[in-house]
This record gives structure tokens, C-alpha cells and sequence, in this order.
């Protein structure tokens, strides 16, 4: 009886969770038409390959931030780490035009990973809450790229066309980028979905203290989840550098914002439990799609930085709502199989 209810349980999870995916998809729908309507270049193909651009990055950081954020943390450091490895590795491209495209990318994922594992050790060991750790790594990973750079800014002619091909190329009219967010999406999505250690990660953040009892490593996984969400921010780095080609010790800056935002509206529990990485990857969809009709229909950038704003409200109110409503349904599920 009590698996009935739990399998129960999780059926009504799961539902809710499709129902934020399709609420996010038709809200993203609803901005397109809108915007086309008043110019109908902006579902031209280049457009769209343009908003997609845009977004990807975000929502690969977001896919990171996600598996942190289900197990009621944060990490706030992401925009420090995408601009440490971002810069590191474009100075090691510079340094060497022979270096192997995956081999310079896999160096990126590597500094990006140490620099979660420093958080994960800290937050999961030290038992340090994860907002203070991040916000002040935040600081040291930025100041610790400041100095490395030491005023110096790597331009797109220093760099090899390989790693530049990587950022600017397509397959089959998509863009290399826009797929690599993808694959990690999917990746992240199967993981979280089908593995036993991604479901305990939703276990720790509906409530910590059961998932102790109930046997799960809270500490180890916490350490593999900043862990993971690093390296992502590591491999965003790379793909920075590559999309971008002029890298300096500022890249990324303020990033990290824009990422909790993708995960919140992307139906993401700040509190942890609930939450899906294709939600995040939406979300950050959703807001690059939204930033670039505003900036269509002509809208001043001081207001686009207002309603961005307002969304994250009105998304964390309309999240707060759902949970409610999601813990009566559970109550009625449990009573009812009394």
C-alpha cells in the first residue's frame, strides 16, 4: 500500500512537472507570434538561429545550476567560473595553435571542475550554507582571473580557426553550440530521470533530514552535484571563448543572474525537490527570446531589465502557488489510500 502511494505520489509529481514545461513552452509560443506579428523578421531563419545562440550558453549553465538547486542549494559562482576557464582557455589556444579543439575544451571542463569541487567540499564538508560559500567564490574566482589576466585581452585573431570554427560552425543548419547544449540537456534530463543516485538528488531537497535517515550519502552527493554544476561552467567557458573570440578577465560577468532566473522560470523549486533541466533549458529560451523582442518592438533597455524582473517575481509566486497546490494534492493522495 505505501509503494501505491508513493508510486502515486510521484505520477503527481511528474504531471506538475509537464504541466510547468508546457505552461513555459506555450508562454514562449505566445512571445513569438506577438513580436512576428509586429515584424515578421523576426522568425526568419537567421533570427531564430540568432535567439538560439543566445540562449544556449545560459541554458547550459542553467542545466548545472539545476542539479545544485534540486538539492537546496545554489551556486552562485557560475558567471566567475565560465569567465576563469573562458579566459585560461583562450590564453592556452593563444599559446598553442596546434592544441587539439577537444583537448583545449576538455581543459576548460577541468578548470571549471576544480572550481566546483573547491565549492562542493566546502558546502557538503564544512557543512557551510552554499550561498555564502558561492557568493564569496564568486569574488575569488573573478579576482583570481583579474590577476592572471593582469589587464590583458585575448582577440579572436590570437586564437586558431579551429576552436573559432567550433563556435561559428553548423550541422545541418544548427549550430555547433546550439547542439552541445542539447546533448548535455538530454544527457542531464536521462540522468536525473533514470538513475538511482539523480532521484536521491530530488529526495535530499524535498526534505534533507529523511534522506539522511533513508541511507542516502547527502554529503558525497552534494560535493558530486557542485561538481558537476563547475565542469558545466567550465565546458560554457570553452564554448565562450569559441563563440566569441575576444576574451578578457570580465567574460561572464553577472551571468550567474541571469542563470537563477532560467531556473526559476524554468519551474525550477528554489527550495528544492522539483525541477527538470529541459525546464531550465526553456526558461533560458524563454528569457533570451523575451530580451530579444523587447529589443524588436523597441522597448528601452532600462525596462527590458524591469520586466525581466517582474518575471522572475511573478515566476517564483506562480512556483510557490503550484507547490501548495501539489502538497494538497499529495495530502488527499495519502489520506485517500488510508
Amino acid at each position: 500500500m505505501a509503494s501505491e502511494r508513493g508510486a502515486g505520489a510521484r505520477r503527481l509529481a511528474d504531471r506538475a512537472g509537464k504541466v510547468r514545461e508546457l505552461g513555459i513552452l506555450l508562454a514562449l509560443l505566445l512571445v513569438v507570434a506577438g513580436t512576428a506579428f509586429s515584424n515578421p523578421r523576426f522568425i526568419e531563419a537567421q533570427s531564430v538561429r540568432d535567439l538560439l545562440l543566445n540562449a544556449s550558453i545560459v541554458a547550459l549553465l542553467a542545466v548545472g545550476q539545476t542539479i545544485v538547486v534540486i538539492t537546496r542549494n545554489v551556486d552562485l559562482s557560475v558567471g566567475s567560473v565560465l569567465g576563469l576557464a573562458a579566459f585560461l582557455t583562450a590564453d592556452a589556444f593563444a599559446a598553442n595553435h596546434e592544441l587539439p579543439v577537444a583537448v583545449g575544451v576538455g581543459f576548460g571542463v577541468v578548470i571549471g571542475l576544480a572550481c566546483g569541487a573547491a565549492n562542493g567540499l566546502v558546502v557538503a564538508l564544512g557543512r557551510v550554507p552554499s550561498l555564502v560559500v558561492t557568493l564569496g567564490t564568486l569574488y575569488v574566482f573573478r579576482g583570481l582571473d583579474f590577476a592572471l589576466a593582469s589587464g590583458q585581452q585575448i582577440n579572436a585573431a590570437d586564437l586558431p580557426g579551429s576552436l573559432l570554427a567550433l563556435g561559428s560552425g553548423r550541422l545541418l543548419g544548427v549550430p555547433n553550440l546550439v547542439l552541445i547544449t542539447l546533448i548535455v540537456v538530454l544527457a542531464a534530463w536521462f540522468y536525473l530521470r533514470s538513475y538511482r543516485s539523480g532521484r536521491q538528488l530530488y529526495a535530499m531537497g524535498s526534505n534533507p533530514d529523511a534522506a539522511v535517515l533513508a541511507g542516502i550519502p547527502v554529503p558525497r552527493r552534494t560535493f558530486t552535484a557542485f561538481a558537476v554544476s563547475g565542469a558545466i561552467a567550465g565546458l560554457a567557458g570553452a564554448l565562450w571563448a569559441a563563440r566569441y573570440g575576444t576574451v578578457d578577465a570580465a567574460a561572464g560577468t553577472g551571468l550567474e543572474l541571469q542563470v537563477v532566473a532560467a531556473v526559476v522560470v524554468g519551474g525550477v523549486a528554489i527550495f528544492g525537490g522539483s525541477g527538470t533541466v529541459l525546464g531550465a533549458a526553456l526558461g533560458a529560451l524563454l528569457l533570451s527570446t523575451i530580451a530579444g523582442s523587447l529589443v524588436v518592438v523597441g522597448v528601452p533597455a532600462f525596462w527590458q531589465q524591469a520586466i525581466t524582473g517582474a518575471l522572475l517575481l511573478a515566476a517564483i509566486s506562480i512556483d510557490r502557488l503550484v507547490a501548495l497546490r501539489l502538497a494538497a494534492a499529495l495530502r488527499r493522495t495519502r489520506n485517500g489510500g488510508a
